[in-house]
């Protein structure tokens, strides 16, 4: 009977620890964050940036009027800020999707995300990255790099006519040495459409490519 006893003790003292390390986090005005190799359930901010450690493993990192960070290795299901950058790290892997309003996305080497990846404003990288249910911006500049694969084709969106007004500037996008897009690379609005000549594309519709040769146009 006491072996029974300590051996629940035990039992319920990891079910717990397992429990606390999955617990959510939230800041306000401040940064949240996910130390190296830890577990989190979802991080959260507003007014202030999020960062997950190298091979930490995460719910859902998110923030409104601050940056997300990946760490080397790190993993979540959705990353997501209104109004700032995402940076996955090399290897980083997020299994539904990737979005930000107006941010910077970039993606480094080996990154794995399985959904959609969008944002509205800003640049977005691949550098050696994948991406498996397709990109979609209204207003950014695209640069898929050498050795990056999407699935599900690209979309630039026609943007409204109230910000068409306010901003016309055409999305400069590169589809760089060795890049593969799958499926239709849709463009409802003027763009610069660079492709490299190394390159594999899907139909291309709204756009002519301007084949160029060596790393960038």
């Amino acid at each position: 009977m006491r072996r029974t006893l300590i051996s629940l003790l035990i039992a319920l003292s990891v079910s717990g620890a397992a429990l606390a390390s999955d617990d959510d986090v939230s800041k306000v005005n401040g940064t949240a964050q996910v130390e190296a190799g830890q577990h989190a359930g979802d991080v959260h901010t507003v007014n202030g940036s999020v960062r997950i450690g190298d091979n930490a493993v995460v719910q859902k990192a998110s923030t409104v009027n601050g940056a997300v960070e990946l760490g080397k290795g790190a993993t979540a299901t959705i990353v997501k800020s209104v109004n700032g950058g995402l940076t996955l790290h090399d290897n980083a892997r997020v299994s539904e999707e990737v979005t930000t309003v107006n941010g910077r996305v970039l993606l480094e080497r080996g990154v794995d995300v399985k959904g959609q990846l969008t944002n509205v404003n800003g640049e977005i990288s691949l550098e050696g990255a994948h991406v498996g249910g397709g990109i979609e911006t209204t207003n950014a500049d695209i640069t898929i790099g050498e050795g990056s694969k999407v699935e599900g084709g690209l979309l630039v969106k026609k943007p409204s006519m109230s910000f068409f007004s306010s901003n016309d500037r055409v999305p400069k996008i590169v589809i760089g040495p060795h890049a593969v897009v799958q499926g239709t690379l849709s463009f409802q609005r003027d763009v610069e459409l660079y492709v490299s000549d190394s390159a594999t594309v899907g139909k291309i519709e709204g756009a002519t490519a301007k084949k160029f040769s060596g790393n960038a146009p």
